[in-house]
């Protein structure tokens, strides 16, 4: 079992619960590579109880100082198949004047390779001044919701998670840049990993699910069954209750629990420009309600690693 939470070193923080079950703004902190110790442990234990933590008017930040800042949480990890920004080991930038820009459909990062990011750190570059939120759920909530047939059923499921997917059934208004730049980029490499559908959270040891866009299939089962069983689970997690909903501004930085939340982009901005810069912290494979690890079926390079970049 994980070791026991000191949920109270985040006492020490301005907190302000956004919601009951989910999101919290910390105040007066300036986030840097050199806050000390206690400050660190203090933000990670509100991460662990709210799931997203909220910065407000983090300017200062530069993408220098966002990597030094997060690498008290952990080792960086780059995307594994999109280019790391200009002059960065890790940082990618999200930018919606490009292909990839706009991450409108429910997901929790990278969830297509076993041992996937534990936490993602965004931080706001250039906020269109209307439109461009995002919405984050947590999973561990959503697990919790489920009656307990339900929560039998999901115990014993396995989920195939990939970056390859019908990409213009899942985004039909994509444009033709944004299309290219999941065909070339996003799967220039292919992956294909089994998932729990529950896992266990590694420091809260909450059980949690493990869903979003990336799911495939369920093992065992045909594609009909799997929409079937995806879309019943599913619905816990996009519940209204499980949700909290941040309207971005210039210079504000998220935090979030990628191992206890999805996430969702509203694209709702139209052509104004909205650029955010996202550092990934490495995490380790799930591991099921029983004892059993999450393992990649396959990894298959199409194309050079950033090919199109």
């Amino acid at each position: 079992m994980p070791d026991q939470i000191d949920f109270n070193a985040a006492a020490s923080l301005d907190i302000a619960e956004l919601t009951p079950r989910i999101g919290a703004e910390i105040r007066d902190v300036r986030l840097s590579g050199d806050l000390p110790e206690h400050s660190i442990v203090a933000i990670n234990a509100a991460l662990l109880r709210h799931k997203v933590v909220f910065f407000r008017a983090q300017t200062h930040l530069t993408d220098e100082e966002q990597e030094r800042f997060s690498l008290r949480f952990g080792s960086l990890i780059p995307h594994p198949t999109q280019k790391p920004r200009e002059g960065s080991n890790a940082i990618l930038e999200l930018d919606s004047r490009g292909g990839g820009g706009r991450a409108d459909t429910w997901h929790t990062d990278v969830t297509f390779v076993d041992a996937y990011p534990k936490i993602s750190i965004l931080r706001g570059v250039t906020i269109p001044p209307v439109g461009g939120d995002t919405v984050w759920s947590n999973t561990a909530a959503a697990y919790s919701d489920l009656p307990p047939a339900l929560k039998s059923l999901a115990e014993q499921l396995w989920a195939v998670h990939s970056n390859l997917y019908d990409y213009a059934t899942v985004r039909p208004k994509a444009t033709e840049a944004e299309r290219q730049h999941y065909e070339e980029v996003f799967t220039s490499t292919v992956y294909e990993t089994e998932h729990p559908v529950v896992h266990v959270h590694p420091e809260t040891g909450e059980p949690s699910l493990i869903l979003g866009n990336f799911v495939r299939s369920f093992v065992g089962h045909s594609n009909r069954e799997s929409r079937v069983l995806f879309d019943l689970l599913q619905a816990y997690v996009l519940r209204l209750e499980n949700t909290v909903r941040w309207r971005w501004r210039q210079g504000d930085v998220v935090i979030w629990d990628n191992r206890a939340t999805q996430h969702y982009a509203l694209n709702d901005y139209g052509e104004q420009t909205r650029i955010v810069r996202r550092t990934t912290l490495d995490g380790i494979v799930p591991v099921s309600i029983d004892g059993l690890r999450s393992t990649t079926r396959s990894k298959i390079v199409r194309k050079p690693a950033f090919a199109a970049a």
